[in-house]
């Protein structure tokens, strides 16, 4: 049950990679575009920048995600590096019922916020309801707990690019 579950946390987190990757790559093609129109052409178009805001609101939620279970974000760890093993083991569950705690405030309102706003639409694009744009929200925090469970559970998961110390053999 437990390779199982990495497996899926793999593919999990290979999807939010992707998908933070893709609105990177879209929000860097979408701001030259936005300036190009404004000081080229001298007529600004209105839809890059509430496209960027929208990606970046992805980027954000959904990378986040992604960068955690890395253990990739800020963090300060200064004090619980210099605590003995048994404290900083216990510091360490205590961090991850914390961020537990953030995760499913992030689902539980997020998803509040979709309902909410669903039915309300952008002005740039009236095709698409607000909604649909705070998704990234409870589907960031749901990622996010299903990291923190398997941090919890399995342990840290393996970093799959080698350290910088690391000797690659060379063929």
């Amino acid at each position: 049950m437990a390779a199982i579950y990495r497996r899926a946390m793999n593919a999990l987190y290979l999807l939010c990679v992707i998908v933070g990757c893709i609105a990177l790559v879209l929000i860097s093609a979408i701001i030259p575009w936005a300036v190009f129109t404004r000081y080229v052409l001298n007529s600004a178009a209105s839809w890059p920048e509430p496209l960027a805001v929208l990606l970046t609101i992805v980027l954000t939620f959904i990378g986040a995600a992604a960068a955690y279970r890395l253990n990739l974000h800020m963090n300060v760890g200064y004090f619980a590096n210099q605590a003995p093993p048994p404290f900083r083991k216990a510091l360490d569950l205590l961090v991850q019922l914390l961020m537990a705690l953030i995760a499913v405030f992030m689902v539980v309102w997020g998803e509040r916020l979709v309902e909410v706003t669903w039915y309300n639409t952008i002005a740039e694009f009236p095709f698409l309801s607000v909604g649909v744009t705070y998704l990234p929200i409870p589907v960031g925090g749901f990622c996010l707990l299903l990291f923190i469970i398997e941090r919890v559970w399995l342990g840290a998961p393996p970093d799959p690019l080698p350290s910088h110390d690391a000797v690659v053999p060379v063929d």
